[in-house]
C-alpha cells in the first residue's frame, strides 16, 4: 500500500491525478531503512490502570477500584491508589527471574521509571503483583482478568525493547516527474516485551 504525501483538497484534484497516472509506469526510486525500536510502557499507576482496563476490558473506573480494592485485600496487589511508576528492589529482582526462566536472559532488562510530576506520593510502588510468581489471583473472572493485566504489565516494563527495521519505499511515477508515492513498513527483528 503506497500514498502521495501531499493530500487534495477536492474531489477533482483527485479525479484529475488518478487519470494521468492511467498506463502510467511505476520504478522504486529510493529504499531506506532504518532501525527502531519500541519500549515498553511503565507500571501501572491508578489512573493508568483505570485507563488500560477502560480500553482493554471494557472496565469503568469505579468497578476497576472495586476490583483493585479487593485484589489489594486479599494480597495479591500493591496499594492500588498510587501516581508512583517505581518498583522495588525487591519486585525488579523477582520480575527479572520470572522473565528470565519464562523467555531467556536475553528479555530482562531492569529499568528504573520516575513520574513527571513533582509531588507525586512516592512512598507507595506502582501497582503491581504482590509476588510475580502467582499468574492468576482473584475470586471471579472480572478480578481475574483485572490482575492479568497488571501482572503483564509489570512484568513487561522490565522487559528488553522490541527491535524493529523500518523500510520507506519512494515509488515513481513515469508520466508525473516530481510525483512520488511511498510505501512504509516495519518488520520486528526481536520481539522484546
Amino acid at each position: 500500500k503506497a500514498e502521495l504525501p501531499q493530500r487534495f483538497a477536492a474531489e477533482p484534484e483527485a479525479m484529475a491525478f488518478l487519470q494521468s497516472c492511467i498506463g502510467a509506469g511505476y520504478t522504486v526510486a529510493a529504499v531506506e531503512k532504518k532501525p527502531g525500536k519500541r519500549t515498553p510502557a511503565a507500571p501501572f499507576t491508578t489512573s493508568t490502570l483505570q485507563q488500560e482496563a477502560s480500553r482493554k476490558l471494557g472496565y469503568g473506573v469505579d468497578r476497576t477500584m472495586r476490583i483493585a480494592q479487593g485484589l489489594y485485600e486479599q494480597g495479591h496487589i500493591t496499594y492500588m491508589r498510587t501516581d508512583s511508576v517505581n518498583l522495588s528492589e525487591q519486585a525488579v529482582a523477582a520480575a527479572a527471574e520470572q522473565i528470565t526462566a519464562q523467555y531467556g536472559a536475553r528479555y530482562s532488562k531492569s529499568r528504573r521509571f520516575t513520574g513527571k510530576s513533582k509531588g507525586a506520593q512516592e512512598a507507595h510502588e506502582a501497582i503491581r503483583p504482590a509476588d510475580m510468581k502467582v499468574r492468576t489471583a482473584g475470586n471471579d473472572r472480572d478480578a481475574e482478568r483485572l490482575y492479568d493485566l497488571i501482572w503483564k504489565r509489570t512484568l513487561a516494563s522490565q522487559m528488553a525493547d522490541a527491535e524493529l527495521e523500518k523500510t520507506v519505499v519512494d515509488i515513481a511515477i513515469s508520466t508525473r516527474p516530481g510525483d512520488a508515492l511511498k510505501a512504509q513498513g516495519e518488520v520486528i527483528l526481536f520481539d522484546g516485551f
